[in-house]
């Protein structure tokens, strides 16, 4: 929803948002700017969630092109898109829906040379990697952009998020001063369901609302754990 859009234009398509949000918030939502690293499992996902509910710009960052294992669980993946940059697929996908997002897209991988100059103009990111290690550089990067991150991971039917501010210790809190050096997750080892891959990434969707409206309860510090099988779903504080 670029800021060109009219208020009755606003009121007609979100209608459906109101009175979960009040129409000044909705504009709030249209003059945001979003990154999401990571156009996977969680990603896809999180970029179809804010594209509806009316972000404004987004960005969309993902070196990786589409191949067969992924149509288990990744919203953007199709059959006929094997081979083709998840990117591209990001900016095609959130265009259909809505035409108002103004999209930037990049295919590339993010580390220390290029992660500042993709989010520093951000309002949150969205953290939906798979490598430890890029998280704990797009961490510093954040920092020094003063930008907040909201953070996704899952692993079989389990998943966590958590929301983490520049002055935050973050990372280290869940993965400890030595898990920078784990370039991935216990997903390797478990796999990845469809349905936690979309759950998670709905947490995902409704921090970053809350973090762009300053409203509800933030997983600040905290850590959300879920696990679907047991159905049991827990809030550690970090600190």
């Amino acid at each position: 929803m670029g800021a060109s859009m009219g208020t009755s234009k606003i009121e007609e398509r979100y209608d459906r948002n109101f009175n979960t949000l009040s129409l000044e918030e909705q504009k709030t939502l249209g003059t945001s700017k979003v990154v999401v690293i990571g156009l996977g499992g969680l990603g896809g996902s999180v970029c179809e969630m804010l594209a509806r509910v009316g972000i404004g710009h987004l960005t969309l960052i993902d070196g990786d092109v589409f191949e067969a294992s992924n149509l288990n669980r990744q919203l953007l993946s199709e059959e006929r898109l094997i081979g083709f940059p998840k990117a591209q697929a990001a900016k095609n996908r959130v265009n259909a829906i809505n035409s108002e997002v103004k999209v930037r897209y990049f295919i590339e991988y993010l580390d220390e040379s290029n992660l500042y100059e993709r989010i520093k103009d951000a309002d949150v990111v969205m953290d939906c990697l798979d490598s430890i290690d890029t998280r704990f550089k797009l961490q510093k990067s954040a920092q020094q952009a003063s930008i907040p991150i909201v953070s996704g991971a899952i692993a079989g039917v389990a998943g966590q998020v958590t929301t983490i501010f520049p002055d935050d210790k973050g990372y280290e809190l869940i993965y400890g001063k030595k898990g920078r050096k784990q370039p991935k997750g216990v997903e390797t080892r478990t796999g990845n369901i469809a349905y936690c891959a979309f759950f998670v990434a709905a947490l995902q969707s409704s921090e970053c609302l809350k973090v762009l409206l300053d409203r509800g309860d933030i997983l600040r510090n905290k850590l959300l754990i879920a696990e679907l099988w047991t159905n049991t779903f827990d809030i550690m504080d970090l600190v």
